[in-house]
């Protein structure tokens, strides 16, 4: 057969070459960049590294991009994996999403990913956000996006000299409602504003704990890499209640109630002061468990006031002008003002801020915009870890149980040598920064 395949005559020759000639190729219109579609060389290829309930809300928001191609994700647990690729598959309908379990593997794997979506517990916010822009990606990282000061300065160096963007997962900074707030307060229309107040979560303590769960055995490797999932935590021994979200409270795990909401609010107050790239310099001790009512101070003179209640939903902003005051919170229709003509403007307002800062009310396309750009997004590293410095001065205010002074540009609390040990921690290797 294969003889005679090879035995064509030079007229049969050219009547097969003419026959296919004539034939028209198929192209998909998709590959081709039409209908709508991007075409594959301006596509962002996108991967996940831990992504349980919060993650996959994100990752729902990021799959209708239609210049994203989620490509694969890496989870030390294999039920979680296994949840996301079937969420991608379904959404491309096809099989091709892949699961990995080692995240250094993973990294150095795929090289044709653009950009990762880091939403793992908070300890592994920074190392694997360290981790991908070393190894050439972009990042978006849930928060609270630093377990320390230390973990913060290093996103932000790390960040700086790779190049890379990063944005943190503060997306009310990307709302209508709370752009309006803080355009209120750059435009002047408070007046001078002399208080802020940012929301803690209702829950939790300030006080972590110390202690932790008692030993379950562990399961195989395959279904949970205990080591994986630690990562650069002190060892402890395995429980399934870590996995399903119980770490929260515990000093190995955990930002506390400060961080759990203050990583948003406290960025969304800094920004809104004119304070992004700076810290809060004084932090007043109060004499309870949470904070609540703690008086921050910035160099400014502005207050900023820890606050549990006050709000009618998640999250919650107030600043307090000579002029008036405004508020949001998750779940509001429209923000809170302290008089109805203030919100005259609102269109105005938010229109006239994505005109100057050419970004969309979106916290995710203002990422993928930034990746094809290269300009800095609204959450970039720096405000990131200036906001979550001000989280992390609290936590250690209320955990030494007296006032603390900090000084932002040195990055040091001024005559307290207890206080700047607590800047760090000792992370595990191999899982270091």
């Amino acid at each position: 057969m294969l003889k005679k395949s090879f035995n064509l005559t030079r007229r049969a020759f050219l009547k097969r070459a003419a026959v296919f000639a004539a034939a028209p190729y198929f192209v998909p219109a998709s590959a081709l960049g039409r209908n709508g579609a991007v075409p594959p060389s301006e596509r962002i290829v996108l991967g996940g590294i831990g992504i349980g309930n919060r993650g996959s809300h994100d990752l729902r928001w990021m799959l209708p991009e239609k210049d994203v191609q989620f490509v694969a994700v890496c989870d030390p647990q294999k039920k979680r994996a296994e949840a996301v690729k079937q969420m991608v598959d379904t959404r491309y309908g096809n099989k091709d999403c892949v699961i990995y379990h080692n995240t250094p593997e993973f990294l150095a794997e795929r090289t044709d990913i653009d950009a990762l979506l880091i939403a793992t517990g908070d300890r592994w916010h920074s190392l694997a956000a360290i981790m991908a822009m070393r190894a050439g990606k972009d990042v978006y990282s849930e928060k609270p996006s630093s377990m320390t000061i230390a973990e913060g300065q290093a996103v932000v160096e790390t960040a700086r000299r790779y190049r890379r963007i990063y944005q943190t997962g503060t997306q009310r900074l990307s709302e209508g409602n709370f752009t309006f707030c803080n355009e209120m307060v750059r435009t002047g229309r408070l007046g001078k504003v002399h208080t802020v107040r940012a929301h803690i979560a209702p829950w939790d303590s300030a006080e972590l704990k110390h202690d932790w769960l008692p030993a379950e055995p562990e399961p195989p490797k395959e279904e949970v890499d205990w080591d994986q999932w630690l990562g650069p935590c002190p060892w402890r021994p395995y429980n399934s209640a870590y996995t399903r979200g119980r770490w929260r409270g515990y000093y190995d795990f955990h930002t506390s109630c400060i961080g759990e909401w203050g990583a948003h609010t406290f960025a969304q107050c800094q920004v809104g002061i004119g304070a992004a790239n700076t810290s809060a310099v004084e932090y007043q001790y109060v004499k309870n468990e949470s904070g609540d009512g703690m008086v921050t101070r910035f160099a400014n003179g502005i207050k900023m006031i820890l606050q549990r209640g006050g709000w009618r939903g998640p999250c919650g902003v107030r600043y307090e002008g000579t002029e008036g005051w405004v508020s949001a919170a998750d779940g509001y229709s429209k923000p809170d003002v302290s008089s109805p003509a203030m919100m005259s403007d609102f269109r105005k307002l938010v229109r006239d801020y994505q005109a100057r800062t050419q970004r969309p009310m979106s916290h995710v396309r203002n990422l993928l915009d930034c990746v094809k750009s290269r300009r800095q997004p609204v959450a970039n590293p720096e405000m990131m870890h200036r906001s979550m410095t001000t989280v992390h001065a609290a936590n250690i205010c209320m955990w030494l149980k007296r006032d603390l002074r900090y000084d932002p540009v040195k990055e040091e609390f001024i005559n307290d040598a207890e206080a700047n040990r607590l800047r760090s921690r000792a992370m595990r290797e191999p899982w270091i920064i």
